[in-house]
């Protein structure tokens, strides 16, 4: 099998904002599927998704962008401005009629799970399937709990912002994944990952909070298609219970658990996960 590599690295340059993104084609690819991959907060596209391309079989073309506030998506004055997620699901929305992307699949991880559901919503018959990895706003059953937590994430992005930008990374991580077992080693891999663009992480914090605070999350999550969610088994419990409920529901969601992960689940189980997207797309399409 050949390695997935990616294209050098583009860039689309909208109104205020030079976003970043990679493309891998696929040469063992099995159809001519198309598929954007959106990250989570604070750590770029091709760190979060470059290992789980590698095991994919079903797409012959993948798009990795990076959002604003990390990887090297920039403002043109190279300042880090506050954000909001209309903004993102903007590049990402510019980016895909760029390259004339017209129907597509697609993933997202945490903040790039609620993009990736306000994408949806707004290109009912463009997106198709559908990857969601501990989506921002699905995290617990009650969302006046969600709303609370974003307290926390709050009080974290204040310290991105100040001289006490590790104690905010390491408030964001026990806020995330308060149940992940974890070593010192693993922890400080974690924080400089995160580090590298703290003011812009801070910002994409702020983003949710905001949205999470405006937004009806029963009708975002009536637009939405074939969904599979994927849960890291250490995450909290709410979390589980509110996407056992969703599958109960609602016949195009689809829950996994995945063993032995966090929050952190696209770093710790590529290949497993990469697996059980291709086994669902063929489910998809079956």
């Amino acid at each position: 099998m050949r390695k997935i590599c990616p294209s050098e690295k583009q860039q689309l340059l909208v109104l205020d904002q030079r976003i970043v993104y990679r493309l891998y084609r696929n040469p063992n690819a099995t159809s001519s599927r198309r598929l954007v991959l959106l990250h989570g907060a604070g750590v770029a596209g091709q760190d979060t998704w470059e290992m789980l391309i590698q095991y994919t079989q079903q797409w012959d073309e993948i798009l990795v962008p990076d959002l604003r506030g990390a990887g090297e998506t920039q403002y043109p004055d190279g300042i880090e401005h506050p954000f909001t997620l209309i903004e993102l699901v903007n590049d990402i929305a510019q980016l895909v009629d760029h390259l004339d992307w017209r129907v597509f699949d697609l993933g997202g991880y945490s903040l790039g799970g609620l993009v990736a559901m306000l994408l949806k919503e707004r290109f009912t018959d463009r997106v198709e399937k559908q990857f969601l990895l501990e989506s921002a706003l699905l995290d617990r059953t009650c969302l006046d709990e969600t709303i609370r937590l974003r307290d926390r994430y709050s009080q974290a992005a204040e310290f991105l912002r100040s001289q006490d930008q590790e104690q905010g990374i390491r408030q964001f991580l026990n806020t995330i994944s308060p149940n992940r077992k974890t070593t010192a080693q693993v922890d400080d891999l974690a924080v400089s990952r995160l580090a590298r663009r703290p003011v812009g992480f801070s910002w994409s914090l702020d983003a949710v909070s905001q949205a999470i605070r405006q937004l009806d999350r029963s009708k975002l999550l009536a637009a939405q298609g074939d969904v599979t969610s994927f849960i890291g088994s250490q995450s909290v419990q709410m979390m589980h219970q509110l996407h056992l409920q969703l599958a109960e529901q609602m016949p195009n969601w689809h829950y996994i658990m995945v063993a032995g992960t966090d929050h952190s689940l696209p770093f710790q189980k590529p290949r497993q996960i990469a697996r059980i997207m291709n086994d669902e797309l063929l489910r998809y399409l079956s």
